[in-house]
């Protein structure tokens, strides 16, 4: 499932490069918990809720965010993936399983509400990299927040495994970021509450 349409190529490049300098870098982490709504494919059709924890010790700075953007359009997601992969941001986890590392985070306003985007390397079972399955293509975690600033209470969603891409839209012929979801719907993070600051 290609999820192009939440990042036009001009929208985009105001968030990673430009959303920052609205909030600065984070003094504090952040704690944020609530519940992970996932929805089944194929034969397994189950949906399955599970709760999560999502710890925001940093954010991305600006010039960082314009060379992970470049190194997208240059290199492609594994350029990209290597170089995340070496940031510590924060982590999240979901239900008991180990927290991951949280490789990269941008913050911007958006109608009233703190939108929080973050790009992570996603869990991958031992299986799922031995067999060599197409979903090893789709490396990257994606977590997108909308908090209501008044309550510190939101909502968003989270793309499990995503392959991340810079390609030119055919209609409009302007590049832009595509975000490709694995297989399923993206889950849904519902019940979204900021629990402190430390």
């Amino acid at each position: 499932m290609k999820i192009s349409g939440l990042f036009a190529c001009f929208v985009l490049i105001a968030i990673l490069i430009l959303g920052l300098s609205i909030f600065g870098q984070k003094g504090s982490t952040e704690t944020y918990t609530g519940t992970v709504i996932s929805y089944g494919t194929g034969l397994n059709t189950r949906t399955t809720t599970s709760t999560f924890t999502l710890n925001i010790d940093s954010l991305t700075p600006d010039d960082q965010a314009q060379r992970f953007l470049g190194l997208l359009q240059e290199g492609g997601q594994n350029v990209l993936l290597r170089e995340l992969s070496k940031e510590n941001r924060g982590n999240f986890s979901v239900g008991a399983r180990l927290g991951r590392r949280l490789n990269a985070i941008r913050e911007n306003i958006e109608d009233g509400k703190k939108r929080i985007f973050i790009v992570f390397e996603r869990w991958m079972e031992f299986g799922e990299i031995r067999g060599g399955y197409r979903s090893t293509d789709y490396p990257f975690g994606v977590i997108e927040l909308y908090i209501d600033p008044r309550t510190e209470k939101g909502e968003g969603t989270y793309i499990a495994a995503a392959k991340i891409r810079w390609t030119q839209d055919k209609k409009s012929g302007q590049y832009q970021v595509e975000i490709e979801n694995f297989a399923t719907f993206p889950a849904k993070l519902v019940g979204v509450m900021l629990r402190g600051r430390r």
